[in-house]
């Protein structure tokens, strides 16, 4: 079932920037856009839990530390 979304103008004006040709569809470049966010979801939160291990595991100092050992 198709259905019909209201945007503004200037949501409208972007799209129309982000067409790679003439004949993409709109459909087209939002699903690459939800693609994309997803993907960076996925990424981000896999260097999240890292960041999360490193930490538990005593990998990492903290800032004032980090300025302390740079004369900072």
């Amino acid at each position: 079932m198709d259905t019909t979304i209201q945007i503004s103008n200037e949501l409208l004006d972007r799209l129309k920037i982000m067409k790679m040709h003439s004949k993409e569809s709109y459909e087209s470049i939002i699903w690459d856009l939800i693609e994309d966010r997803l993907a960076f979801s996925v990424s981000t939160n896999k260097n999240i839990e890292q960041s999360e291990r490193e930490i538990r595991e005593g990998k990492t100092i903290s800032l004032e530390t980090l300025k302390k050992k740079i004369g900072g």
